[in-house]
């Protein structure tokens, strides 16, 4: 996740460098339930409105989360399918809150209602995500339901009368980036606390919906309305935070867009992004599915590096005698093509491995989302030129 905000009040208010902190595990982001009540055209898990069989009980996934917090796992995300149908979910979010986990809900927001929005708050979660793909029409279409958008809404205003904090996530394709704009306006007309650009990436239905990917330019342009806009919220000192996700390159893009608008500040930020680092995945991300398969991050459900039921989360994390685990765990991990001698590679860290693998059968390819020119990457470039310019 790259928390584009962070960023952005830097450039407001800068401070002093500090020393790089690595969290003390990772991220996971939990498949608790696969069944879902809606079939959204870029859902990762395939998910449907069916039973799955063999997914692990509350006390298998108990006594996982012993492990996970033995072994220094700092945030549970708590999500499936829609994790609001597993009928012990908030069984297991209370307990996650009492073990001292950040803890996350992670839904598409249908099933939030004046029934159970006493019992989301009763939690206590840290932040709840609720996925809009567009406005109205263009939503119930992604989500292939009638009435969905309403339904999301309406549980993000719940939430937001509760007191929790609660974010709208817009995974941004070919056929809805031209909405990115009415989507940022809804974000203040509701007053939303989070907005989570995701680009879309080549797993489960996204992967077969692949051929919708924004061309790169158009992500080139959504992604200097992301950042103007969050820097207009960092300069009237708002709480409002905006993240993008699965395209690692945002962070060079960031500094391009920082060394054309903001040269004196060039340096500090790109001290920042090297700190980053980009890509975590099998790293500091991990996932955990439905039937206890633990993968480098959510879009590698075709590759399991083993079974929680089998061995620890703990010990499959740190064992690198798997071909994937060894290459994600690398520094620097060996990527080939334009990511091999490009310029920012020390920050976004050759970014969405799983993408490469897609696209070419081989995780090490260049990440071929990647929406940087071979001129604005070159090792010798000292120049910058934005789209504009070109």
């Amino acid at each position: 996740m790259f928390r584009l905000s962070q960023f952005m009040n830097e450039l407001v208010n800068p401070a002093p460098l500090g020393i790089k902190r690595n969290p003390p595990g990772p991220v996971v982001i939990w498949n608790l339930i696969r069944r879902c009540n809606l079939t959204c055209k870029h859902c990762y898990s395939i998910s449907a409105d069916i039973d799955f069989k063999g997914e692990l009980s509350t006390a298998e996934v108990f006594a996982v989360m012993d492990d996970l917090k033995a072994f220094g796992v700092p945030v549970l995300i708590l999500s499936g399918g829609e994790p609001l149908l597993r009928p012990d979910i908030f069984d297991i979010a209370h307990r996650a809150r009492a073990m001292g986990f950040y803890v996350g809900l992670s839904s598409n927001g249908t099933l939030i209602s004046p029934d159970n929005i006493g019992q989301i708050a009763a939690v206590g979660f840290d932040y709840v995500g609720i996925s809009i793909d567009g406005m109205r029409e263009t939503h119930d279409r992604f989500r292939r339901k009638q009435g969905a958008f309403d339904a999301s809404m309406a549980g993000i205003r719940l939430c937001r009368e509760q007191g929790i904090k609660v974010g709208l996530r817009f995974t941004m394709t070919e056929d809805n980036a031209a909405e990115l704009p009415d989507m940022l306006q809804l974000m203040e007309q509701e007053n939303i606390n989070k907005f989570y650009l995701s680009h879309l990436n080549y797993a489960g239905r996204g992967n077969r919906n692949r051929d919708s990917d924004v061309q790169l330019e158009i992500t080139r342009r959504a992604m200097d309305l992301l950042f103007e806009t969050a820097l207009a919220h960092a300069r009237s000192g708002n709480d409002m935070e905006f993240v993008t996700g699965n395209n690692d390159a945002d962070g060079a893009y960031l500094l391009e867009w920082v060394t054309h608008n903001y040269p004196a500040s060039a340096e500090h930020i790109a001290e920042l992004l090297r700190q980053w680092g980009g890509n975590s995945s099998g790293v500091n991300v991990a996932n955990i599915d439905n039937l206890g398969a633990v993968h480098p991050d959510t879009f590698w459900w075709h590759y399991s590096l083993g079974n929680v039921r089998d061995r620890p989360f703990s010990r499959i994390w740190t064992d690198t005698s798997d071909p994937i685990m060894a290459g994600l765990k690398a520094s620097p991990r060996k990527i080939k093509g334009r990511c091999k001698s490009c310029r920012y590679f020390d920050i976004c860290g050759g970014n969405t491995r799983v993408r490469a693998l897609q696209l070419t059968g081989d995780p090490w390819a260049e990440d071929p989302a990647c929406y940087l020119t071979d001129g604005e990457i070159a090792p010798n470039n000292v120049s910058v030129a934005m789209h504009g310019d070109q």
